[in-house]
């Protein structure tokens, strides 16, 4: 299990990169996303025009009103297939610029990372995100398949963290004040990134305190605790994709990709501004 958490984190920066780069805003915006849209939107459109309520539910811990304002109306101005495609030309422009495609271990990663994302997709009962991005095609150039190998392998662990919430209780706020709160992420990034006010975000904290989770503003041992059975258990719902690659090929993914994955963040492609 270790092996395939830590294959997935050295290479999720091939991802999550989609979410910062210019590459993705100016196309989002030519497309007349605004704002806060061209994420909701691009996330969201392999399920087609989908509504505010299916992006908050499958999303799970950003604001409803955040995301009422950005859904349905990009649908207004344009369609979710043509927000897929400038999607996936934006991920590949980023990843050539990080040099990814250079990379000596990139067939290789590229071959491991799509056999672990094809045997997720044998598992999508009750994973409606991941579910939504299996339906797309593999794409032709060998760099966005790895890009869209990666992105199913995140919506398959995603889903899973969203059920391990659900059952131990813990809401879409509550998760984010849990993360705050076990100082791996400043508090104000949470807030303003997924629309939270100051009052509600206050009213959260002292139900978790209510709870024995929380003292003052960090987390208890009762939370720590907590917090370690959720990523223990969302480790262990993402385990049938990588299962199809044994423990051998997990600790071999895990080597092999460390030099993508720090390309994308030595070039600068998950820096915020």
């Amino acid at each position: 299990m270790k092996a395939a958490r830590v294959a997935w984190r050295r290479l999720e920066p091939v991802h999550g990169m989609i979410y910062f780069v210019p590459e993705a805003h100016d196309r989002y915006a030519a497309l007349g996303l605004k704002d806060r849209a061209g994420y909701f939107a691009s996330r969201s459109a392999p399920f087609g025009r989908a509504s505010a309520e299916l992006v908050i539910a499958t999303f799970y811990n950003f604001h409803p009103d955040l995301v009422r304002r950005a859904v349905p109306a990009a649908w207004d101005v344009t369609t979710p297939d043509k927000i897929l495609d400038a999607r996936r030309e934006a991920a590949a422009a980023a990843l050539r610029r990080a040099g990814i495609h250079e990379q000596p271990t990139m067939t290789e990663t590229l071959a491991l990372a799509r056999r672990a994302a094809e045997a997720a997709c044998e598992h999508p009962h009750g994973r409606p995100l991941f579910a939504a991005h299996a339906t797309l095609p593999w794409p032709d150039e060998p760099i966005e398949q790895l890009w869209h190998a990666q992105t199913l392998l995140r919506e398959f662990r995603g889903d899973g963290h969203v059920a391990t919430l659900l059952t131990e209780g813990i809401g879409p706020l509550e998760a984010l004040v849990l993360h705050a709160a076990s100082g791996t992420v400043p508090p104000v990034f949470l807030k303003v990134s997924r629309a939270w006010p100051e009052q509600e975000w206050a009213a959260a904290e002292q139900r978790l305190r209510e709870r024995g989770l929380v003292e003052g503003e960090e987390l208890s041992d009762q939370g720590r605790a907590l917090r370690k059975h959720v990523e223990d258990r969302t480790d262990e719902l993402a385990l049938p994709a990588y299962a199809a690659l044994g423990a051998d090929g997990c600790e071999r993914l895990a080597e092999i990709s460390r030099p993508l994955g720090r390309a994308v963040v030595d070039q600068g492609l998950l820096n915020l501004g």
